[in-house]
């Protein structure tokens, strides 16, 4: 039986809008960040209002507005990032729970959980590990690759 999760990409996103704005010299709009992950405009507002409301991005309405980075690339972590989502689930999988009294169901459920558990540690770990400032440079190292100036790179990758 093969089952396929739809999986949570929302930290990947931001992430990704957050290094687009890193390369930009002034605000973006919520349209060209939109472009960017071929969204709407609305769903980054959104995103970016709770990351606003964390400190790592400002806003500024109007003509010339949009939204800049707030915050220092190299003090912000991945797994900063991570909780300003609001700690999104990180695994896929999850125990079964339709037999309570079951104690198969009950003894699976408690081998699973500790290695749940373990792999959530080790991943929130890792992520910590990571900050915005590494991943720009590369950004900037990927780019210096491939001839290109990443303040001159298209928005959208």
């Amino acid at each position: 039986m093969v089952s396929y999760v739809r999986r949570d990409s929302r930290l990947s996103g931001v992430l990704h809008v957050l290094l687009h704005m890193a390369q930009k010299d002034g605000p973006v709009t919520s349209d060209v960040l939109a472009k960017a992950l071929d969204t709407n405009p609305v769903v980054i507002r959104r995103v970016m209002a709770g990351l606003r409301d964390q400190g790592y991005v400002h806003s500024e309405k109007g003509h010339g507005g949009g939204w800049t980075l707030a915050c220092d690339l190299s003090k912000v972590t991945l797994r900063d990032i991570y909780a300003a989502l609001g700690s999104p689930s990180l695994l896929a999988i999850g125990n079964r729970t339709d037999t309570p009294g079951c104690l198969v169901e009950a003894s699976v459920n408690a081998a699973l959980d500790k290695s749940f558990r373990s792999a959530e540690e080790l991943l929130l770990a890792r992520l910590g590990e990571v900050t915005l400032a590494a991943l720009h440079a590369d950004v900037h190292t990927r780019h210096a690759a491939r001839g290109h100036s990443p303040r001159k790179a298209k928005t959208n990758g």
